[in-house]
């Protein structure tokens, strides 16, 4: 039983211990697994590499020895160390054309992204302004108009109270010719009255007179 027990124990940890690696993502996953079992391990972070230095040659060579003239000779390993010179020497001087050529279409491409940015930015800003100053400018307007509107509104009532004040002042106007007309038109009603009696009386008298 310990023998089966041990022997279970040991293909766990051959599963554990072989690990089929099958993309870079399953390699990145093994390394964090690996630093995760012991945190306190610490860890070593490679430096940036150096700038390589340019090699210690002069820029223009003018004992160039060609390949014929050291060929079967001693002086045959000279010119291969010049020409390893010379052409390290050729490398470094594209390499370093090279990045710099990089680094100018990456200072160009920076400042081309600053421009557009500056540009997109200045447009929302104008973009801003412009329905800030239309905001004011309605306000304004919703001002004058609310004022104006209050204006003609108390115009309008003591319009109102004109109107009613003459009106009041017609209506007493005309009861008042109403009651001189009724007192002109009693007076008259009177007198004729009167006058019908005295013609009445004198028509007696005068039949009267004849009997």
């Amino acid at each position: 039983m310990e023998d089966c027990n041990n022997l279970e124990e040991r293909t766990e940890k051959d599963k554990h211990s072989h690990v089929v690696i099958k993309n870079t993502s399953d390699y990145q996953r093994m390394k964090l697994e690996k630093l995760m079992k012991n945190p306190d391990k610490p860890v070593l972070i490679p430096e940036r590499p150096k700038e390589r230095g340019s090699p210690h040659v002069p820029d223009f060579v003018r004992n160039v020895m060609g390949s014929s003239a050291g060929a079967g000779s001693g002086e045959f390993h000279v010119y291969r160390h010049l020409r390893r010179k010379e052409y390290a020497r050729q490398k470094y001087m594209q390499e370093k054309a090279k990045k710099e050529k990089a680094d100018e279409e990456y200072k160009n491409r920076l400042e081309e992204n600053r421009r557009q940015a500056e540009a997109k930015t200045a447009k929302k800003r104008a973009k801003r302004v412009k329905s800030k100053r239309k905001k004011k400018e309605a306000t304004k307007r919703l001002k004058v108009n609310r004022a104006s509107s209050s204006e003609q509104s108390d115009s309008s009532e003591k319009s109102d109270c004109n109107t009613e004040e003459t009106c009041r002042e017609q209506t007493s106007s005309a009861s008042v010719l109403r009651k001189d007309i009724g007192a002109k038109e009693s007076q008259t009603n009177k007198d004729a009255t009167a006058t019908i009696d005295d013609h009445e009386n004198i028509v007696s008298e005068s039949c009267m007179d004849t009997t």
